[in-house]
């Protein structure tokens, strides 16, 4: 049965259909799981297993009388906390957001509706606002590749627990590499879709209770598959989309690789990976050649002022205040030539104002259209997810992090925004899939950019990718 839970979602629900295992066997499988495992990896943090345990049976009980019944019945899945749970409210890592009721978010609402059984939260930093998944309330999420490193983040939890089987599906969200980056980490995979697919009602940030959909910020499924990756899509996407789609022909696939930018950092391990991945889709008969999408200087620009103005409404007003401040005293020190211009940029991006968040917009949109130009040339691109694979705990003061390259080199923390920038800036679909493991035994992987509104597309292509070279592989903590 341990090796059971390993099984993808759609392996699960082939087996519950068949009735050659029960809903409430699976869910124990996995809660079994949960108990060997979590105390080492602390990638759940809160249950709800009675109530997971009576919608199992009944589940069970409907599936005797051959009643139809969803497309996830029976299904055990845990939940990124960010996203609010019946009775269990996205706590996004502060103890404040637990003192109130909570309805499902739309997202795991549409899961619940098609048969999920969901039991469980999964960590992530305060706020989702980090690479690594830790905060006060849950402590810190280990690696199951190796507990002396972070799993990624922000759902970094939902990615530990997706490689060691405690779940079968998840739901995360990303506005900063969130689903890409822990999928890269933990050896699984991500979707980050279309902007405006899957609504991000019950997220939290913004503020409970906000109704407008966030700017960048989207909601999408994890998986040990790209097929559980599409199955899971078609259940909480806004509108039609197909659960079952044959995988892409990777003979005549035209493929631009994007791995090269003297400004964007890259491990020359992870580098070499995606050399070796571009070749053997060369032999496969696809077409693959280089690409330069955008200009990365614009990008980094209009993505920062997007992102840390968006990041800096959410804090307390307090907090607002003190960055005001800062902004005036920043604009006097460029004024006379001092200060940290990284600092400074930072600064200036989370006080910006309207007309400079039109500015970074008007500049976004631009580089939209000019992604449509690309993708008449290409099918999608192959990108690094991250420029590290996983990195050793850092809970250092933020600015001053840094990350270590296999070569030597050390290069900043922000470096993390940097490949992610494009497909969240122009909310472009991005396939998160592992192709590692690297040559220090780490897990690896690399992202699969559409066009905006190329869901199918991208996850057609990772599922080609996944049949042609393999797809998930278990961490060794399995078999320790």
């Amino acid at each position: 049965m341990a090796e059971r839970t390993l099984f993808d979602a759609t392996a699960h629900l082939q087996a519950l259909e068949s009735k050659r295992i029960g809903a409430v066997e699976l869910l124990d499988a996995a809660v079994a799981r949960y108990q060997a495992l979590n105390p080492k990896i602390n990638a759940v943090t809160v249950t709800d297993l009675e109530r997971a345990r009576t919608r199992a049976a009944a589940i069970d009980e409907l599936r005797t009388k051959d009643v139809p019944l969803g497309p996830l019945a029976g299904l055990p899945m845990t939940i990124k906390d960010s996203l609010d749970v019946e009775g269990m409210p996205a706590s996004s890592g502060v103890e404040a957001l637990l003192k109130r009721p909570a309805s499902d978010a739309a997202a795991v609402a549409k899961a619940r509706q098609a048969g999920a059984v969901i039991w469980g939260k999964t960590n992530l930093p305060v706020m989702t606002g980090d690479w690594q998944s830790y905060n006060s309330l849950y402590g810190t999420t280990n690696n199951p590749w190796d507990l002396s490193r972070g799993p990624g983040g922000s759902s970094g939890g939902a990615a530990a627990a997706l490689a060691t089987g405690i779940t079968t599906l998840e739901i995360g969200s990303d506005i900063g590499g969130s689903l890409r980056v822990p999928a890269s980490f933990c050896g699984v995979y991500a979707h980050k879709p279309t902007h405006g697919l899957v609504s991000q009602r019950g997220h939290v940030p913004p503020a409970p209770g906000t109704l407008a959909e966030g700017d960048l910020n989207v909601v999408g499924p994890m998986a040990r598959s790209a097929r559980d990756l599409r199955l899971l899509l078609s259940v909480i996407a806004d509108g039609p989309f197909a659960a079952k789609a044959p995988p892409a022909e990777l003979k005549g696939l035209k493929v631009g690789v994007w791995a090269q930018e003297d400004d964007f950092p890259l491990d020359p391990e992870c580098g070499a990976a995606i050399a070796t991945l571009a070749a053997a889709l060369g032999e496969r008969g696809a077409e693959v050649r280089p690409i330069k999408p955008t200009e990365t200087g614009p990008l980094m620009q209009a993505y920062t002022v997007l992102l840390l103005s968006l990041i800096g409404r959410g804090q307390p007003a307090k907090t607002q205040r003190s960055m005001r401040r800062m902004r005036g005293l920043v604009q006097l020190m460029r004024s006379i030539g001092l200060g940290d211009p990284s600092w400074a940029a930072q600064v200036m991006a989370s006080t910006a104002t309207h007309g400079e968040w039109l500015d970074a917009n008007e500049a976004r949109v631009r580089i939209g259209e000019r992604m449509k130009t690309v993708f008449e040339q290409v099918d999608v691109i192959i990108a690094p997810a991250t420029p590290v694979c996983a990195f050793p705990h850092d809970h250092g003061p933020f600015n001053r992090r840094t990350l270590l390259l296999s070569d030597g080199t050390r290069i900043p923390y922000r470096s993390m925004l940097n490949w992610i920038a494009l497909a969240t800036a122009c909310g472009l679909p991005a396939t998160a899939i592992p192709i590692g493991p690297l040559a220090n035994g780490l897990p690896f992987g690399v992202q699969i950019i559409g066009p905006r509104g190329g869901d199918s597309k991208t996850l057609a292509a990772a599922e080609a990718l996944e049949i042609a070279f393999g797809g998930f592989v278990a961490p060794p903590i399995l078999s320790a």
